[in-house]
């Protein structure tokens, strides 16, 4: 799942939108879920209403409420044949296929829930088992997303280093936007 709802009031334009090395953010974040094996691709607009190939989309018409509102229709739209889901966020453009495919593997290890984390820092993308998708849908409220889930619940959580193959840093600003144009590729 594809989280991409936000407006981007601080960038000052929605960033599924976003064009980055020649792909709009929300593509690049679809191909990251896809090649990391994730089928099918759900993402989660909001703001804005593109196409998106490849993906289901599904609209939160309280986008504009945080995170939690878009991370509940994501769950809502997770066929029932999934047991796993991997949360994404469109403004991560260095987190790729790699890093996606480090959870999936941890969920085929036993895994329910597992994040990604960079210099031991939990960070995204996150996976987490059917069996936990009410919880954390009830637990999401305004920005915080899976978090409050994480926490109250730190014996399932398995770390996933993810250092070696993506970078969290996100695109929240103009100035964060030119920061990571001009940083080269991770080959993700």
């Amino acid at each position: 799942m594809l989280l991409a709802a936000g407006s981007g009031s601080r960038l000052g334009t929605p960033k599924a939108l976003v064009e980055f090395r020649g792909e709009r953010l929300v593509d690049r974040g679809v191909r990251a879920l896809h090649d990391g094996g994730c089928r099918p691709v759900v993402v989660v607009l909001g703001a804005a209403s593109v196409r998106v190939r490849g993906a289901v989309t599904v609209h939160n018409p309280r986008w504009d409420s945080g995170m939690g509102s878009s991370l509940r229709a994501g769950l809502d739209a997770i066929p029932e044949t999934a047991d796993h889901v991997v949360i994404a966020l469109v403004d991560q453009p260095f987190v790729g296929p790699r890093a996606v495919r480090r959870l999936v593997d941890a969920a085929a290890e036993g895994a329910s829930v597992a994040v990604a984390t960079y210099g031991g820092a939990r960070r995204n993308p996150v996976l987490i088992a059917r069996e936990h998708f009410e919880e954390v849908a009830r637990l999401a409220t305004g920005d915080a997303g899976a978090r409050p889930f994480l926490r109250a619940h730190p014996e399932l959580v398995v770390a996933v280093p993810c250092d070696d193959v993506a970078d969290p840093a996100d695109i929240d600003t103009p100035a964060d936007l030119s920061a990571l144009r001009a940083r080269p590729d991770l080959a993700v």
